[in-house]
């Protein structure tokens, strides 16, 4: 069962939050606590309300009002929780392909991570915010075999629910092959079955991988591939597997191996609080031993760790 954080409150009274809101915004200095109990103990569709019963208030916009209030890290947070989620993953896609370089990392934790019809969603927020094609910009701004996998996935055409014993065998046949032979050919087969078999169906394949092999998938991965293109067949092999354990891996990476690399950090906690933040707080203290608050706590400061803090809904005793 996944689970997220976040969830709708109580006696909800968007009219009620909004004047809140308003008043903490405009004080001589912005009381920041307001914000964070507001904004990080709302589920998304009840943020869109207060957003709504703001701008009929008040006639302005709540995000252009945090913006202009807040900065930094704390920033990010606050402003990324007033968009809903397909807006956020565009959002976060936009910056990822247009920024000063391309943050591939950034591309793959969202699309090797969605359904269909989340990037369905995620492709019209895309187009209506930007006035751009998603597949186009990921045409144009990245390259080789790690292009041509992000355009499969961003076709968001997986099959789902069905699954064939029968030809898994094969598939596992061709992934195995693909990994001894790596020519391109190989590789845009290797990339079309991962791209574009359900999850049910991998399942039973990386099962034969392993009867042919005497090889784990992601190991055999790492072996064959390097660069991008390989991180990205390892996250979808990851994500098939078990995604709470896929975000709980890369959240560690971004605490400890980039000194804490904050954007990972934000869009992550951000994307995940209303699906499987809680399943990934415990993946994340089984395998690493310290809780992800823990971490938090031990990186962050200030109004952004507790904003964070907030979003992770951690105990004092994960401390």
């Amino acid at each position: 069962q996944t689970q997220g954080t976040i969830f709708p409150a109580p006696n909800f009274n968007p009219i009620m939050d909004a004047q809140l809101l308003r008043g903490a915004l405009q004080g001589i200095s912005c009381e920041k606590d307001v914000l964070i109990d507001i904004l990080t103990q709302r589920c998304n569709s009840q943020r869109l309300m207060i957003a709504e019963a703001y701008r009929d208030m008040y006639g302005r916009d709540l995000i252009t009002d945090l913006k202009e209030n807040l900065s930094h890290h704390f920033k990010e947070v606050m402003v990324g929780l007033m968009y809903p989620p397909a807006s956020y993953d565009a959002h976060e896609l936009w910056h990822a392909l247009k920024g000063v370089d391309t943050e591939e990392k950034c591309l793959i934790d969202i699309l090797a991570s969605r359904s269909n019809m989340e990037i369905f969603q995620m492709k019209e927020a895309y187009l209506m915010q930007y006035n751009n094609d998603l597949q186009q910009d990921i045409d144009s701004e990245t390259s080789g075999h790690f292009r041509d996998t992000l355009m499969n996935l961003a076709q968001g055409t997986r099959m789902e629910g069905y699954a064939d014993p029968s030809t898994a065998a094969q598939d596992a046949m061709i992934l195995w092959e693909a990994c001894q032979q790596k020519t391109g050919e190989h590789k845009n087969m290797l990339q079309m079955i991962l791209c574009n078999r359900s999850y049910q169906q991998l399942w039973m394949v990386f099962q034969e991988f392993q009867n042919i092999s005497g090889q784990d998938i992601v190991d055999a991965i790492n072996e064959c591939y390097d660069g991008y293109f390989q991180e990205l067949l390892v996250a979808i092999v990851l994500c098939v597997r078990d995604k709470p354990s896929y975000f709980a891996y890369r959240l560690y990476n971004a605490i400890h191996d980039f000194g804490f690399h904050n954007k990972t950090v934000i869009r992550i906690l951000i994307a995940r609080s209303e699906i499987d933040l809680m399943n990934i707080r415990q993946r994340y203290k089984e395998r690493y031993g310290k809780s992800l608050f823990h971490d938090i706590k031990h990186f962050a400061s200030g109004h952004y760790e507790s904003a964070l803090l907030a979003i992770c809904a951690g105990d004092a005793e994960d401390y």
